[in-house]
C-alpha cells in the first residue's frame, strides 16, 4: 500500500510532464492535472467491475456512450477534493458522458458505501477494483487519482493524471470533444 500512497498525486504545480494543466475556477482547491493525449486511440480496458451490492460492470460493454472514467482511493486527498465536482457532471444529462467512478481502495465496499453515504454523491456510481485489475491495465503504477475520455466507440481521447477542477468551463470543453454531433 505505500507504493500507492506514493503514487497519489502530490500537488505541485507546473506541467513537468507537458500538456495542460487544470485550473481552478472554484478556488476550492489547487489542481494541477495534466491533460495527456499520447494514449488517443487506445480500447477501454478489458476489466469487469463491481459495486456493494454485488452487481458487476465489464466496461468494453459501455461502448454506445462517451466514458469519463476516474480512478480514485478514499485516502487520496486530490481524490477526495474531485469528487464532488465529478458528483455534479454526472447528474448532467447534457453532458452527453457517463461518468464512472471506480474505487482502487483494496478495502472495497466496506470503505467506499461509508464514504459515499458521508459525503452525499448521489450522482456517481460506486465501482469497485479491489484487485486492482484497472490500475494495472493502465501500467500498474498509474498515480491516482487518473481520469480517461473514451468515445462512444469505446478509444481513448485524452486523460488527466492528478486533480482536474472538473467544475471549470475547461473541464466540460474537454469532454466535448468525446461527443460527435
Amino acid at each position: 500500500m505505500a507504493a500507492a500512497l506514493a503514487g497519489c498525486d502530490t500537488g505541485e504545480a507546473g506541467g513537468a510532464q507537458g500538456g495542460e494543466v487544470g485550473s481552478s475556477e472554484t478556488g476550492a482547491e489547487d489542481f494541477t492535472g495534466i491533460v495527456e493525449r499520447s494514449f488517443a486511440g487506445t480500447a477501454i480496458p478489458e476489466v469487469t467491475l463491481t459495486d456493494p451490492a454485488g452487481e458487476t460492470l465489464a466496461l468494453v460493454d459501455t461502448a454506445g456512450t462517451p466514458v469519463l472514467l476516474n480512478l480514485w482511493a478514499t485516502w487520496c486527498a486530490p481524490c477526495v477534493a474531485e469528487m464532488p465536482l465529478l458528483n455534479v457532471l454526472a447528474g448532467d444529462p447534457a453532458l452527453g458522458v457517463r461518468v464512472i467512478t471506480v474505487s482502487e481502495d483494496i478495502n472495497g465496499a466496506e470503505v467506499v458505501a461509508p464514504f459515499f453515504a458521508q459525503h452525499d454523491l448521489a450522482n456517481l456510481p460506486q465501482w469497485i477494483d479491489a484487485n486492482n485489475d484497472l490500475a494495472i491495465a493502465f501500467g500498474g503504477g498509474s498515480a491516482l487519482p487518473l481520469t480517461v475520455l473514451y468515445d462512444a466507440s469505446g478509444k481513448e481521447v485524452w486523460r488527466v493524471m492528478g486533480a482536474f477542477d472538473w467544475g471549470s468551463e475547461a473541464a466540460r470543453a474537454l469532454i466535448a470533444e468525446a461527443r460527435v454531433d
